[in-house]
């Protein structure tokens, strides 16, 4: 079936060239902590999207009420993103962590674990995202309904979007990751002062959008 993987690849297009916050987390998180770091951080993105396409899908219903209360989510977005952003720009100390050999140091299981929410919240709490997969859920549900066999068409489609999702991902952190070694504390700095920047241009964003709603 042709279609659908046509369709998935579109959306995974979609998602991966759209300009969010997670995209610019992503690349600092592998050019500051490093390649392993990067991974982790796309693998909490990446279990965020696939817990809101399975909500998605299994409670289709919930669709009306995330309209309903979009401007709660927004809410919530924003002010985790600025949160997240201010500690980056004034408290968060940047400091080149590798070994002997220049190679990425090895973090705590906490420090990866909380990597590894930080992208799952980042990914979770931005409306876009959210209602993204609420409205291509319903759109492939109403394509899926005219094949002789909806639940294949819709898992293909939802499928070859995730993996193409994760893939250029994974390729963001591998690209970025290749940077590092050339950089100093003082261009990581800079680029952690950047990305805090544009966090808050995201969290204010959000803001306004939510009381637009």
């Amino acid at each position: 079936m042709l279609a659908p993987i046509i369709k998935g690849l579109l959306l995974g297009l979609i998602l991966s060239i759209s300009l969010g916050p997670v995209i610019f987390a992503i690349l600092k998180q592998s050019i500051t902590n490093g390649r392993r770091a990067g991974y982790i951080f796309v693998a909490g993105v990446s279990t965020s999207d696939i817990g809101l396409l399975l909500i998605a899908n299994i409670f289709t219903s919930i669709f009306i009420l995330v309209l309903d209360h979009k401007a709660f989510i927004a809410m919530a977005g924003a002010g985790f993103l600025l949160l997240l952003g201010l500690y980056t720009l004034f408290f968060k100390k940047i400091k080149i962590e590798s070994d002997e050999k220049g190679e990425a140091k090895v973090f705590r299981k906490r420090d990866y674990f909380g990597i590894y929410i930080s992208g799952f919240l980042m990914n979770t709490l931005n409306p876009s995202v959210f209602i993204f997969w609420f409205a291509w859920t319903a759109a492939i549900g109403a394509s899926a309904a005219e094949t002789n066999n909806p639940v294949q068409y819709k898992f293909i489609v939802f499928a070859t979007c995730l993996v193409f999702l994760l893939l250029s991902d994974l390729i963001k952190v591998a690209l970025a990751s290749r940077l590092r070694p050339s950089l100093t504390e003082k261009n990581l700095v800079c680029i952690n002062r950047i990305s805090a920047i544009i966090i808050l241009v995201f969290s204010a964003a959000l803001f306004i959008g939510a009381l637009k709603y």
